[in-house]
């Protein structure tokens, strides 16, 4: 009796085991839910381009498999359908809606979360694993990327659960999921290309360092997973370009109409190298100091992007530094500052979804990038330092690595290659930086556990004992630096805080009052990131570039570019124009760029043709193949929204075909879209309103966000060059008082940058009266 009683306790015992929940964990991935998920019932179409694919996608499975842009299977999008997918399946089942898309990156971010806290705990324990798992979550753009429908949380999904298989691989000594493992980045690769093969480093170096095995058994079992990886990398990128091309839709974003080509083109060596296609021009988005001196163009020196131009301006209408016009402070990706603080455009960039600072060694931590990824970096690289130190095995020597060691070896090789990707990469977005977001969070995690038993465990005599207050003081000092243009007073919170808290923590290292301090300590370090991070809930934002920081709340969260699903930036009177008058027509219209069409693709689910993908410079159809569509009454519109395009094509359409009268189609009523599908005229922040600057009108204006410039055309001397730095302090009251009068003398409209709004810059062709 006794012994069943004995074996009954030990099967409860571990069934309590099995079933545990760590209480605290579940907070932070509550927190992490309502962060990504808040709101999200307001994202309206979040990235339009995706959006549209997603519409399409649901219409046919080729559509589907493809990841057509359109319901015609025309064009792709620029990236492989795996991420998409998920996003097609939920607005199948759910229904297309903003909540519906946006959901599977929500998912996908509350499960990075979880893998984080599955990675750190088994080895370092569960204040780390928590501390790691807080810090994932409130890292500003892991939150920004969680609530929109691109890709990158999906990404950083499959490369986490990559690892964890890994680990897992070494542990149990299983080949399979090793194989697995390696084959997850295969299919991450298929999520955004190269992207996900930033961290095969740390996983081939990671497994030959922790395997306990032959190196004769590493090097075979390494090259199992390695063909896993290779079936998977390249098993859809080659099935559709084996593909016959009359087939499929022509891949978006390719010169040569290949997946391939445009992994290692466009999605590979040029985000290194700097854009050359699908822009119009050469288009590096980072600088370094001496090619700062040389910039007159596009951000980062190259040349601006024909499809970014409108009238030799930028599509804000601000003027900018890089001699052209300034991009968006308060819109996607840029943060509004004041003249020489943290917000301030980098130099490498024009702002927004194109400044990604200067290239060097410390990009990272520029204002351009770091206050989206950077907030506890410092932290966890002397937290880096600190944990191999610690878990030394000092019974053996320095060559030697424990267990805890080469974890953080994992997390490092992680770190590192990627940080020097983006420390010298020419052109990406700021948002893919949350690459970066899990090895910062890990090492923060473990460092901070780490560093705190060194200061427990040392004397004052010993080096060790100042490694925390050192990680505390220069993160936040670097936290002061980054909230000084928003928030003057929090930088002396920050400063103060911290100061007060370290010093107290090393007069009182070991008692009750230091477990007090230290907790004062960590908060005050990351209190600034939760409140960056918390602005995307806040303002709803679901946008096309995303970001994070205080300018969403100032504009009202209209920064966001998320818009109601097509409404906002299509003209009603053009689309019931166009229907009444399709026929038989195998397109509703056709326009020279996917940021146009998208939105008539979401509000009608019928075929627009996008005749150069995103930007409009994919070689997708020939002048031949344009005018076979015509003759053959498959397309009888094409709407010149005044972006760039196939120069050949537009110019046949120009001398053969038939403007359709402006007061058929034109809506003098609606406001011009955003160059990010963002709504023109919603988007004024409060402060620009109290200080009088003009929103948007019928001439076209653009709205302001905080410290921005008055809107219109800027004041200048007499002979001053086009392109040339505009007037600045001395001249702002001019420039003020005669913002109205340049308004009244701006001859047109800009041309509509997101759907054709009607401008008077915007065309409608008729092109059945070619043939006729």
């Amino acid at each position: 009796m006794a012994t069943n009683n004995h074996y009954l306790r030990g099967i409860q015992n571990r069934s309590k085991r099995k079933f545990h929940v760590d209480w605290i964990l579940s907070i932070i991935l509550l927190l992490a839910l309502f962060l990504y998920g808040w709101q999200i019932w307001k994202a309206g179409s979040a990235n339009a381009f995706y959006t549209a694919a997603i519409k399409s996608m649901t219409e046919s499975f080729k559509n589907f498999w493809y990841g057509s842009f359109d319901p015609a299977g025309y064009i792709t999008v620029d990236k492989p359908p795996v991420a998409l997918w998920f996003m097609a399946i939920s607005a199948k089942i759910f229904g297309l809606h903003g909540w519906s898309i946006v959901l599977p990156s929500v998912l996908f971010g509350v499960g990075s979360v979880y893998l984080i806290y599955q990675l750190v705990t088994p080895f370092f324990g569960k204040n780390a694993g928590r501390l790691s798992a807080l810090a994932m979550t409130i890292t500003p753009i892991v939150v920004a990327d969680s609530r929109t429908n691109n890709m990158d949380a999906t990404l950083v999904f499959f490369l986490l659960l990559a690892v964890w298989l890994l680990v897992r691989s070494i542990s149990k000594h299983n080949v399979w999921l090793l194989i697995v493992s390696f084959s997850l980045i295969g299919i991450a690769f298929n999520v955004k290309m190269l992207q996900a093969f930033m961290i095969l480093p740390a996983m081939y170096l990671f497994y030959w360092l922790a395997a306990n095995e032959s190196w004769k058994s590493k090097i075979t079992k390494l090259v199992f997973a390695t063909v896993g990886l290779a079936v998977f990398t390249l098993a859809y990128p080659v099935s559709v370009d084996l593909t016959p091309a009359s087939q499929r839709p022509y891949v978006g974003g390719s010169e040569t109409n290949s997946e391939l080509e445009l992994a290692f083109g466009y999605n590979g060596t040029e985000r290194l190298l700097g854009q050359t296609t699908g822009t119009g021009g050469t288009f590096g988005g980072g600088m370094n100091a001496k090619s700062q001196k040389k910039s007159t163009g596009g951000p980062g020196g190259g040349k601006m992007p024909t499809a970014m131009k409108q009238n030799g301006k930028t599509p804000t209408g601000k003027t900018s530094k890089n001699g052209g016009q300034k991009m968006p402070t308060g819109g996607p990706g840029g943060q509004a500052g004041k003249k020489g603080g943290p917000g301030k455009m980098g130099a490498g960039g024009g702002g927004g979804a194109f400044n990604i600072g200067t290239i060097g060694p410390l990009r990272l931590f520029q204002s351009a990038l770091g206050p989206q990824i950077s907030w506890l970096l410092p932290f966890a690289i002397i937290g880096l330092i600190g944990g191999l130190v610690y878990y030394r095995d000092r019974r053996k020597r320095w060559l030697h690595l424990s267990t805890e060691q080469k974890h953080l070896v994992l997390w490092a090789s992680w770190l590192v290659p990627v940080a020097g990707f983006f420390s010298v990469a020419s052109f990406f977005h700021p948002y893919y930086t949350i690459m970066l977001a899990p090895p910062i969070a890990a090492l923060f995690g473990i460092g901070m556990v780490a560093l705190s038993r060194m200061l427990r465990d040392n004397s004052r005599t010993n080096w060790r004992f100042y490694l925390l207050p050192l990680a505390i003081l220069t993160t936040a000092g670097l936290q002061a630096w980054y909230v000084s243009s928003d928030y003057p007073w929090l930088t002396w919170v920050i400063l103060i805080v911290a100061v007060i808290a370290t010093i107290l923590l090393m007069i009182f290292p070991r008692n009750t009052a230091g477990q007090t301090l230290l907790g004062l300590a960590t908060v005050s370090i990351l209190a600034a990131p939760a409140w960056w991070s918390l602005t995307p809930t806040l303002a709803a934002e679901s946008a096309m570039i995303p970001t994070a920081g205080p300018s969403l709340l100032e504009s009202n969260g209209a920064g966001g570019g998320g818009m109601g699903m097509g409404n906002s930036s299509v003209n009603k009177k053009l689309l019931s124009y166009l229907e009444k008058h399709q026929g038989n027509a195998k397109y509703l219209f056709a326009t020279s760029d996917s940021t146009t069409a998208a939105p008539y693709i979401i509000k009608t689910g019928k075929a627009v043709m996008a005749m150069g993908g995103f930007n409009g410079t994919d070689p997708a159809i020939s002048l031949s193949q344009f005018k076979k569509l015509v003759k053959t009454g498959q397309l009888k519109y094409f709407y010149y929204s005044g972006r760039s395009g196939n120069t050949k094509i537009i110019n046949w359409i120009k001398k053969h075909a038939t403007k359709v009268k402006t007061s058929l189609y034109q809506d003098s009523t609606q406001s011009q879209a955003g160059m990010f599908g963002q709504p023109g005229a919603a988007s004024t922040g409060k402060k620009s309103a109290k200080a009088g600057t003009p929103t948007t009108g019928s001439k076209g204006q653009r709205p302001t966000g905080k410290r921005s410039v008055p809107t219109g055309k800027p004041s200048a001397k007499k002979g001053t060059a086009p392109g040339s730095r505009p007037t600045t302090t001395k001249k702002a009251a001019s420039t003020k008082a005669n913002s109205a009068k340049a308004t009244k003398k701006q001859p047109t409209a800009q041309p509509s940058m997101g759907g054709g709004m009607g401008g008077q810059s915007s065309v409608l062709y008729d092109l059945s009266t070619i043939y006729k």
